[in-house]
């Protein structure tokens, strides 16, 4: 028995130190997160008391930063717009040309299909024309009366209409006529 009693003051005896050792650290460790807690609170009252003059330099430089950016960026916009303009006159150009060059070969291509089926150009029916004034003309002379000069051009009209209606006809029935020429008439007296 007497062992165990010296046993049992040996397990006190170590648990002595240990529950000391258990005590100091942790009163070690309340030292520690009150020392982190009023780091933390020193902190924040540090930054409240900086934080408005570190805002108002941050706003300050981030204004300069923007009106040197926008400054930057505005003869930058210049510059690329007078380029795109300089294009878009370029491509205008280029696209006038083109449509004059195809409506010069269109017009070519019609009065080339025009002349194949005989309709006469406008210069054919103007000499026309000519000619049946000169023959009216002729005419008056030899029978001594002058009709109007309005109903000697209306024939000359119609009988256009109908060379060109005939030439339509022909081109439906795929053939090619000729119109003929109008056979100049005396006027009725």
């Amino acid at each position: 028995m007497a062992k165990l009693k010296k046993a049992a003051r040996t397990k006190t005896a170590s648990r002595k130190p240990a529950a000391k050792s258990a005590e100091a650290a942790s009163h070690n460790l309340i030292s520690t997160a009150q020392q982190i807690w009023a780091a933390g609170i020193g902190a924040l009252a540090r930054a409240q008391g900086e934080g408005t003059d570190m805002f108002d330099a941050l706003v300050k430089k981030g204004m300069s930063l923007e009106a040197q950016t926008r400054k930057l960026a505005n003869g930058k916009v210049d510059v690329v717009r007078a380029s795109v303009e300089d294009r878009v006159e370029n491509v205008r150009e280029k696209a006038t040309d083109t449509w004059d060059r195809m409506e010069k070969v269109f017009e070519d291509r019609v009065q080339r299909a025009l002349t194949r089926l005989g309709v006469p150009t406008r210069e054919d029916l103007a000499g026309l024309n000519k000619r049946v004034e000169a023959l009216t003309a002729e005419l008056r002379k030899q029978n001594g009366k002058a009709p109007a000069a309005k109903k000697a051009a209306v024939p000359v009209k119609k009988a256009a209409k109908k060379a060109v209606k005939k030439a339509g006809v022909a081109k439906k029935a795929g053939k090619a006529v000729l119109p003929k020429a109008p056979t100049p008439r005396a006027p009725k007296a």
